[in-house]
């Protein structure tokens, strides 16, 4: 496997990772969701610039979805429809991690966070070779 491969199998198994770590999160008796919707958001960052890394596209150090959906549009313009996913989940890469005036997301929020992550996540996988989409599966 070449490093770039490499590279973009590792960016996909960190989102998968933190998808499943939302889920768990949420789904757990004691629930911690200021903790899952974060991990919503880096799923979806995480997914997002795997993508980019596949097509050599260059992305700044951000947690910006919108841009990076908007880089990624550039190589597939497809991914518009996921812009508005992008701007919902964008914030929760800091809005829940210090206190403030509400310290959790809503279960509606919540719900619509790993709707969104999963979304992206998937079509990001879904647009992979068969290749390096076994190699996923195998995780």
């Amino acid at each position: 496997m070449d490093n770039k491969t490499t590279l973009v199998k590792n960016w996909l198994i960190k989102a998968i990772h933190d998808l499943a770590v939302s889920k768990k999160l949420k789904a757990d008796e004691e629930q911690y969701l200021d903790v899952a919707i974060y991990h919503c958001q880096q799923a979806a960052e995480k997914a997002i610039k795997g993508f980019l890394v596949l097509h050599d596209k260059e992305f700044p150090k951000t947690h910006d979805l919108r841009l990076l959906v908007q880089l990624a549009v550039s190589v597939n313009s497809e991914f518009v429809k996921y812009e508005d996913a992008a701007d919902v989940l964008t914030p929760y890469a800091t809005e829940f991690r210090y206190p403030g005036d509400i310290m959790d997301p809503t279960d509606e929020e919540m719900d619509q966070g790993i709707k969104n992550a999963e979304e992206i996540l998937n079509y990001v996988i879904s647009s992979l070779t068969d290749d390096l989409q076994k190699i996923l599966s195998k995780k």
